[in-house]
């Protein structure tokens, strides 16, 4: 899913090149690109398939230069995740009705690969042969109030694959007094927004619990593959109603699983996050992008694109970033502010 307009990490990503199509870690490859990545050897190119908008389809086949022309799937209207990963489903079993689906964003982060790749297959296996809908779990490090939580039901492992369990509820973004307990509990996990499902599962899924957009998708299929496909999905997209998979499917349903995983993973939703998951020097400071020198200065991230030269003086968690001619000094507690101010911008 490449579709967000995230504007977080301002003024590195605009609404019109959004935060996973930039090189936010500063090793030469755009997040979407780094996502398509962790997926060699799972799938081969022509099986995968990037959702997003049609603004966006030009830097998708900019920087995707291999994926089939029809693997790009164009939005029209911003609709969240429900919609999107329907159109994809019901397009994919057009043609496999057997495909199983890993449903990922591409503007994540991962450390392990390997570990990621081992969860993504033993995850497929254990769809492959179950109507399940599995999702991934991240065993937390810390009690963050950023993420979504999956409570699991640790004594009730399924028979087909010991490390999957049960999903007993899903919990919103809680308050840090509730995340601290979450985590003494030891069966929450982070919400990944990772999904891994039969295509088949998923669409009677969507007939199920979301049949207006089931009905809306079900009505394309005589088009999928065709010369009509993108015009009919341009005036029919806009009837879905706007909601994410996790209210629309998962909090519905019921044999919803999880599958604990520990593999380096972060949604880079903040610079913050962006900081503790890049290389640093002695002094926690971390300079991605272009030539910086720090002096007396710690905890500080640094990503600059049009400077030839950034000297950080005295400064301590703070956030220093130049794109576009527009530069963002902060202090990195204050960063809650900056999306309000580029979208004004």
């Amino acid at each position: 899913m490449a579709g967000g307009i995230g504007s977080r990490f301002w003024p590195m990503s605009t609404i019109d090149c959004p935060k996973q199509f930039i090189d936010v870690l500063g090793c030469g490859k755009s997040l979407l690109q780094l996502t398509v990545d962790r997926f060699v050897g799972i799938c081969p190119l022509e099986n995968i398939w990037v959702l997003t908008s049609e603004k966006y389809a030009s830097l998708v086949k900019e920087q995707l230069p291999m994926i089939l022309e029809e693997n790009i799937l164009k939005e029209p209207c911003r609709r969240n995740t429900a919609p999107c990963i329907a159109y994809a489903a019901w397009k994919i079993k057009k043609r496999d009705p057997n495909a199983n689906m890993v449903v990922t964003p591409s503007d994540h982060f991962v450390a392990d690969v390997q570990e990621f790749r081992r969860v993504i297959k033993s995850s497929l296996g254990f769809v492959a042969g179950s109507d399940a809908i599995l999702t991934l779990g991240i065993k937390p490090t810390r009690p963050d109030t950023g993420y979504g939580y999956i409570e699991a039901v640790l004594g009730d492992s399924s028979l087909s694959n010991k490390e999957v369990f049960r999903v007993d509820s899903f919990k919103e973004k809680p308050s840090l007094e509730i995340a601290e307990a979450y985590i003494a509990k030891n069966n929450f996990y982070w919400n990944s927004g990772i999904f891994i499902w039969n295509v088949s599962t998923i669409v009677n899924a969507f007939r199920i619990y979301q049949s207006p957009i089931a009905s809306v998708f079900e009505s394309l299929v005589p088009y999928y593959y065709t010369d009509d496909e993108q015009r009919l999905v341009n005036e029919r997209f806009p009837e879905c109603r706007s909601i994410s998979v996790d209210y629309a499917i998962m909090e519905r349903a019921d044999e919803i699983f999880v599958f604990p995983a520990d593999f380096g993973w972060s949604d880079l939703g903040t610079w913050m996050s962006l900081h503790c998951n890049a290389p640093k020097d002695v002094n926690g400071n971390a300079a991605l992008n272009g030539k910086t020198s720090f002096v007396e200065s710690k905890n500080c991230v640094v990503n600059t694109r049009g400077l030839k030269n950034v000297v950080v003086i005295g400064m301590d968690n703070c956030i220093v970033a130049e794109n576009g001619g527009n530069l963002l000094v902060c202090r990195m507690s204050d960063e809650g502010m900056i999306k309000e101010f580029s979208e004004e911008k």
